[in-house]
């Protein structure tokens, strides 16, 4: 085999991977949250035995999404600009962090049923926590600095917690629509942070 015919097999090999994976999330987008091997293999175009020719297990699968997910979730998001007052910083964090946990509530669901067998979809969880946690640190590190240094660890914890996925789903859960539940979190930061606003 020539150096030649190894390129377009990998890069054929790379699409068919790609595909998959996000088969498997777009089905997972629209309520199917354990879309089986042929419901997948349908929607990505290809024969059911090719998911098993890319993927030995459900591991390796969940590895490809995951980082497909990460590429889909970085692409909607906006830095929030530090140069803005609190309240448009506040505003601003919160249209956009409400905006990315009401989208990824289907693929978090789908993740918390594998999560716990799963060490790939611990990692992501972690990652995309710890992503999270750092932006809001960013955006609201003047507040942050401000608060006595006794509270400002747990002050900080509270803050991260009010703002995770979570959180959203639990106030999704009760019944509380999309703007009483990006209120809510409003609310929560705001009262945190020590703003009367």
């Amino acid at each position: 085999m020539s150096v030649t015919d190894v390129g377009p097999r990998s890069a054929r090999a790379e699409k068919t991977r790609v595909a998959i994976a996000d088969a498997l999330l777009s089905l997972i987008d629209e309520g199917d949250l354990q879309p089986t091997a042929t419901r997948i293999a349908d929607r990505a175009g290809i024969s059911l035995r090719l998911i098993y020719h890319h993927f030995g297990d459900l591991e390796a699968l969940f590895r490809e999404a995951a980082e497909r997910e990460t590429v889909r979730l970085i692409s909607r998001v906006r830095p929030v600009p530090t140069d803005l007052d609190f309240l448009g910083r506040l505003d601003a964090f919160v249209e956009q962090r409400c905006s990315l946990l009401e989208w990824m509530t289907p693929v978090c669901r789908a993740a918390a049923l594998h999560a716990p067998f799963s060490a790939t979809l611990q990692a992501a969880r972690t990652n995309a926590t710890a992503a999270g946690d750092h932006e809001l640190k960013r955006v609201f590190a003047p507040e942050i600095a401000a608060l006595p240094a006794e509270r400002r660890v747990s002050t900080v914890d509270a803050l991260c917690v009010a703002t995770s996925w979570n959180a959203w789903d639990e106030l999704r859960m009760r019944g509380r629509s999309e703007v009483e539940s990006r209120e809510a979190i409003r609310t929560a930061l705001r009262v945190l942070l020590g703003s009367p606003a």
